[in-house]
């Protein structure tokens, strides 16, 4: 089962993160109208950024597991992925006083080894059934077009990397759900909320035992 929102309420979640051209303009609008959002975050970034962290806790807002250098997981071997996700929990761990229960794969890429890992570390894997495309590059309407369609009980998909659309869009992200009746809701134990992830490179299966990891 997938974590989801309540009923008449949608969860924007935000991949990549924490980024200081991004996260505190992020975090101010959420909090602002106090919106509720989940932060799924790289281990790497985290490091670099703990501040970020301790100001996205503390804020609380959820914050999840979204490996530490948002590798092709399913291209690893077994232990290098239980690597990136366990390294990613200390981090948090350390940073927050709590363990993450949420986990995103980089590009939505799993496999049973891959949601094996992630059960192991005592998360609970989450994609989106929204896909605003702002990785790719979409301009704030078209962001805010995407989430106009979403219905109760969707998850988005946004990203905090940096990237000024998505900042520019929130505003009108939350005006649109406004129009339809819906709000930011958290993510919670619900129904099955299929995921469908952006496109990415094609990743390679799980490398056998003594061959050398694709991409790696």
């Amino acid at each position: 089962m997938n974590p989801s929102p309540p009923p008449a309420t949608v969860a924007l979640t935000f991949d990549d993160g924490p980024h200081p051209d991004s996260t505190p303009a992020l975090l101010a609008i959420l909090a602002a109208g106090g919106r509720p959002a989940t932060f799924f975050l790289r281990g790497d970034q985290a490091e670099r950024h703990p501040g970020l962290v301790r100001e996205i806790h503390r804020a609380g807002f959820g914050i999840g597991n979204h490996s530490f250098s948002h590798p092709h997981l399913t291209g690893l071997r077994p232990a290098g992925i239980a690597a990136e996700i366990e390294r990613t929990q200390r981090t948090l761990s350390r940073l927050t006083g709590t363990r993450p229960t949420l986990f995103r794969p980089p590009y939505g890429e799993s496999d049973p080894v891959v949601r094996a890992a992630a059960a192991a570390a005592g998360l609970t894997e989450v994609l989106w059934t929204v896909d605003t495309r702002d990785w790719a590059g979409a301009d704030p309407a078209g962001i805010a077009g995407a989430v106009a369609a979403a219905r109760p009980g969707d998850v988005v998909l946004l990203h905090d990397s940096g990237r000024r659309n998505t900042v520019d869009a929130l505003p009108l992200v939350l005006a649109a759900l406004a129009r339809r009746g819906l709000s930011p809701g958290p993510l919670a134990p619900g129904r099955p909320a299929p995921g469908h992830p952006a496109p990415s490179h094609p990743a390679p299966s799980h490398p056998a035992a003594g061959t050398p990891a694709a991409g790696t």
